[in-house]
């Protein structure tokens, strides 16, 4: 019998084509996650990603001079194959070792790479897209890397491997063909098939159990993509999603239920004091407040301080993201508003991708010209308190003298001029900048009225690109858009985990989920309370009608709220964040990397 001793040393590997590259959401995964899994595997942690030079540049720092250890020692000998490949650390919270190879040094051997997942694993890469070459040659020299580590390492060291997604894993199958002695681990963060039909396909869910996966696979030309998916989940010792929402794709697409379900987290940075993130929602509101000043204010103007901003961002999929059910709630909303006769105005933000050709020339001409106003407000405030103050301190009696007396009549007529120059009698434009083609968002506008009429009290501005600090129209990072907003809405028609409303929830948002969404379900499951809490879940099993009238219910008791019960609510919601710290959730993974070592390292009797 050969006996397992205490003193046998572990290393995992955190496998992702999104290590160091970011491309969508498992970024926001590995990176939060980094700080947790450094400190429960201390050096004994690396990141194994692709090599971009242009992406890594920022995040990125070799280690210049060889290390003698086993990850040196495989670095190095990957070389002498005449395969580039950079080893250093991850410049992010935690600073993990990291792994880059080069893909570009492995690509005059595709060819044989190909004939080699076909040949020993019935992969076809027949005609296939150049994503999925590039996704190929990293996965190929992940293995050659593992290959290597093994050999070196694994009488002395219990290795683990951790796969996330297809992209990382087509090398995963021929790791367990040739009975490499490594644990691994693959999660799906959502099916290949299940994104596709699903934006495709009405009543997804009712049909889900009916599904070929093959069949749907050719029809959507993705095989080669979801035989690789198919293949690494069914490959791994553990194979795992995050959430029971996807588990059921896995069951019918990837030929088995997950062994386990990892949900999603962050890493949470409270705040002592309750004030402090109510103060960030405040001064981020204000900036916000500067953007709809220039972007409304020119055709007509609404009480600021009686105005709510509300927000939906993510990739543009416009059923599976609730794009559509969200505007026809909005559309709802604005007439239960408007017949109340509210005072209030919400300002509905949509943030996602889209291709332009360029910002809508009007809308920077506005903001260009509410900065020239601003700009000579300031100098008529000077130039009037340096005017008070001469006249106060000369005078004999305590009169307020006349203020005009102070202004010069430049001053008096550049304002006027610039004032007259910038209003206008157009709408203000619900998109703000001119896309390469009219997308459904735009078309739901249209065809809901919501068109930022004067007498609407839901107002839109469809931002069809990502926020950050340089944006011109903004200038905030997306947190801090985020803390700024009142409520972020996600009625996701198919969301296998969902990070948006999670990123509120721990910047202290109410947020709007669905039961169809990870999250969502997540928090079905270990909160009771939740609506108190300031979390509201959708239901989308139920009709479209029913769903959008639900979602429009709950935004019109929002906005009937009093400032003080949306601060409670507030509160209540930064107050359940520490249930996603990664610290917490962390212990899913050891889980999946205990089972997978047990399936892996299991006893061996003779």
């Amino acid at each position: 019998m050969e006996i397992q001793t205490k003193t046998r040393q572990s290393i995992l590997f955190e496998v992702a084509w999104e290590v160091c590259n970011q491309v969508g959401g498992i970024y926001t995964v590995i990176r939060s996650k980094v700080p947790a899994m450094v400190e429960q595997w201390d050096e004994n942690y690396c990141c194994l990603g692709p090599y971009f030079p242009q992406r890594a540049m920022t995040e990125f720092e070799p280690i210049t001079s060889p290390e003698n250890t086993p990850i040196g020692r495989t670095v190095e000998k990957m070389r002498e194959m005449g395969l580039v490949v950079e080893y250093g650390h991850w410049l992010i919270t935690g600073r993990p070792k990291i792994v880059l190879f080069d893909i570009r040094s492995i690509v005059p051997q595709l060819d044989r790479i190909k004939y080699d997942l076909w040949e020993n694993h019935g992969i076809s890469t027949v005609n296939i897209e150049d994503l999925v070459n590039q996704t190929i040659c990293f996965s190929e020299m992940v293995r050659i890397f593992l290959t290597e580590f093994a050999e070196i390492s694994s009488k002395k060291t219990d290795i683990y491997a951790h796969f996330h997604e297809w992209m990382a894993s087509s090398g995963l199958p021929e790791l367990r063909r040739q009975n490499v002695r490594i644990a691994t681990t693959f999660t799906t963060h959502a099916t290949m098939l299940g994104r596709y039909i699903a934006s495709n396909v009405t009543d997804f869910y009712q049909k889900l159990p009916h599904f070929d996966w093959q069949k749907e696979a050719r029809h959507y030309g993705i095989e080669a993509q979801a035989t690789i998916e198919r293949l690494a989940y069914l490959s791994a010792h553990v194979a795992t999603t995050v959430s029971d929402v996807t588990a059921r794709e896995c069951a019918v697409f990837l030929g088995k239920e997950p062994d386990l379900v990892l949900p999603n987290g962050l890493n949470i940075q409270r705040f002592s004091a309750v004030h402090e993130f109510q103060n960030l929602h405040m001064r981020y509101k204000d900036r916000i407040h500067q953007f709809i000043t220039g972007h409304f204010f020119q055709s007509y103007s609404f009480n600021l301080d009686k105005t709510l901003y509300f927000f939906t961002s993510g990739r543009y999929e416009f059923v599976n993201k609730g794009y559509d059910l969200t505007l026809e709630a909005l559309a709802r909303l604005n007439w239960k508003m408007v017949q109340a006769k509210m005072d209030m105005t919400v300002v509905m933000f949509f943030i996602t991708k889209q291709p332009y050709h360029s910002i809508n020339p009007e809308v920077l001409q506005s903001r260009a010209v509410l900065g020239e106003i601003q700009e000579t407000c300031s100098a008529i405030e000077k130039q009037v308190g340096e005017g008070l103050f001469k006249a106060s301190a000369a005078s004999n009696h305590s009169n307020l003298p006349d203020l005009n007396q102070f202004v010069d009549e430049y001053w008096r007529l550049r304002l006027r001029r610039t004032v007259q120059t910038w209003k206008t009698k157009r709408l203000p434009p619900f998109i703000t900048h001119d896309l390469k083609e009219e997308d459904d968002i735009v078309r739901a506008c249209r065809r809901t009225g919501l068109m930022n009429h004067e007498q609407d009290r839901v107002k839109i501005v469809y931002h069809p690109d990502f926020i950050a600090s340089t944006n011109p129209l903004f200038g905030l990072d997306y947190g801090q858009f985020v803390r700024g907003c009142h409520m972020g809405v996600f009625p996701s028609y198919y969301e296998p985990w969902g990070y948006t409303p999670l990123e509120c929830v721990v910047r202290g948002i109410p947020t709007v989920t669905s039961d169809l969404s990870g999250f969502g379900d997540f928090i079905m499951q270990i909160m009771k309370d939740y609506e108190n809490r300031g979390i509201y879940v959708i239901n989308r099993k139920q009709s479209f009608e029913l769903a959008a009238e639900q979602l429009a219910n709950i935004l019109f008791r929002f906005v009937r709220m009093n400032l003080r019960e949306r601060i409670q609510q507030r509160n209540k919601v930064e107050n359940i964040s520490d249930v996603f710290d990664w610290n917490n959730l962390r212990s899913y993974y050891d889980t999946a990397h205990d089972l997978s070592a047990k399936k892996a390292f299991k006893t061996k009797v003779s």
